[in-house]
């Protein structure tokens, strides 16, 4: 089904109460975030870093490359731990994120991409999370994710995440008070929010293209390190199901490293990667 490409009225049209309350979290976060400077606490932001580094790590290995592409296979009390994790890092639950997720790979830079950079930076970056009923236009209903939904963690956590995210900040506040909340939630999520928010739109724009994706997906070096390597986006695109991202020796993925460690535990199995026969078809003629 096609569909023609509407250039949204952010501002004037009619707001859903989800919008609205999407709208707002991300509003409270970055003025949280500007607050962090007025409420300097080595102690939360040790927490803040400690915390940003758990739940980032949680969205690129469990979110992305686990749910999303099931790149490797986790025990299940593991699985669940890594996606629990990832939930505290406000970005959603699993069954909307990996859904969102899917579309975007199905539809890449079509009328019915959800965040594509067709429809310009700013959208690509974070103004499609505010559109709820223009992603359903384009992309459907999320029946992209009945793997998930068959499972009821999955559907306890889309059912109850505003209870998680509510106990998550009042212990943080009940420790620390207001600059636990500045520096955890503010400063913390700010990082994480656009860490990833790169990916759907930097990373689709500047950069380098190392194989046949037929896509605007680029490989940006300098986001590897802030991204945990998902900046290699250029090389997702052509391995959608790969665990690895940084297919190169130099090209730093954080991720990676981190699947590689529970591999060598035993705890990450059926790790996929892709052949020298599939690299051969992807690249580029020379």
């Amino acid at each position: 089904m096609a569909m023609n490409i509407q250039n949204r009225a952010y501002f004037q049209r009619k707001w859903k109460r989800i919008d609205v309350m999407k709208a707002s979290s991300v509003t409270v976060v970055h003025l949280l975030c500007l607050l962090a400077p007025f409420h300097y606490n080595w102690e939360a932001l040790r927490l803040s870093i400690v915390l940003n580094i758990v739940t980032g790590f949680s969205i690129t290995f469990s979110y992305h490359r686990n749910l999303t592409h099931h790149s490797f296979k986790l025990p299940k009390w593991l699985e669940y731990l890594f996606a629990y994790s990832a939930l505290l890092a406000l970005q959603g639950d699993p069954i909307d994120w990996v859904s969102i997720h899917r579309f975007h790979h199905k539809f890449t830079d079509s009328d019915r991409d959800p965040h594509s950079p067709i429809e310009g930076f700013w959208f690509s970056h974070i103004l499609w999370i505010f559109d709820t009923d223009y992603i359903r236009a384009k992309c459907g209903r999320r029946n992209n994710v009945m793997d998930l939904k068959r499972q009821w963690f999955y559907r306890f956590l889309q059912n109850t995440q505003v209870l998680h995210i509510t106990i998550f900040f009042t212990i943080l506040y009940c420790y620390g008070g207001l600059p636990y909340l500045i520096w955890v939630v503010g400063f913390g999520g700010t990082i994480r929010y656009h860490g990833t928010l790169l990916v759907n739109s930097a990373c689709h724009i500047w950069g380098s293209q190392a194989w046949k994706t037929k896509d605007t997906s680029r490989n940006v070096w300098w986001l590897s390190i802030y991204t945990m390597g998902e900046s290699w986006h250029n090389n997702h695109h052509a391995f959608e199901s790969s665990a690895r991202h940084g297919l190169e020796w130099w090209q730093i993925d954080l991720t990676w490293y981190f699947i590689r460690f529970f591999e060598a535990l035993g705890l990450a199995t059926e790790v996929k990667l892709p052949s020298q026969s599939n690299k051969q078809k992807m690249t580029f003629a020379h």
